[in-house]
């Protein structure tokens, strides 16, 4: 069994650019544990799926993808999750908020993989910078120091990323183009 994730990355020049932040908070609040997987907005949170049996789920993630539009995510400013993540807030456009309704619901209907925490809580598209091992103290000075920090980019995402864990990092296992024009 590994865990596994469904993710919406960047391109690489705001992977690039988020991973500086990252960086930042390593070297300014000893908080490293964001940098264990590329910066991404979740869409499906971790669940475990049997190695032998992924070819299942990356068929059922190639249907899905047949199916959706490239869409136009937007990055601004930062958000927080008192008290210990600080991330990048992604609006949240309908065509966002149903891409990851959907997408969730497909995966429930279809391969029984469902995320008990995220049918409790409005989803917040966001891309986290530091979390897990930013220290309380440390949040705070932290959160002042980015609260009102601008940021803005825009993109367009046309594929689905499907991570796996390994070596207590995230990993990209495959990826699944928009097809639908």
């Amino acid at each position: 069994m590994s865990l596994f994730f469904v993710a919406l990355l960047p391109p690489q020049d705001i992977q690039d650019y988020a991973t500086q932040i990252k960086q930042h908070f390593a070297d300014t609040y000893n908080a490293r544990h964001a940098f264990r997987s590329p910066p991404h907005i979740t869409l499906q949170p971790p669940f475990k799926w049997e190695d032998a049996h992924i070819s299942i789920i990356e068929e059922c993630l190639q249907e899905f993808a047949l199916t959706r539009s490239s869409l136009l995510v937007t990055l601004n400013g930062y958000g927080a999750f008192i008290p210990h993540v600080i991330y990048i807030n992604v609006d949240k456009t309908p065509n966002l908020l149903a891409l990851q309704t959907e997408l969730m619901a497909n995966l429930e209907n279809q391969l029984g993989i469902v995320d008990k925490v995220s049918k409790t809580r409005a989803f917040t598209p966001h891309m986290t910078v530091a979390f897990k091992d930013l220290k309380r103290k440390s949040f705070q000075t932290a959160w002042q120091e980015f609260e009102r920090r601008e940021l803005h980019f825009e993109f367009i995402v046309d594929k689905l990323t499907l991570l796996i864990h390994k070596d207590k990092s995230w990993h990209i296992k495959s990826e699944f183009l928009f097809c639908k024009r």
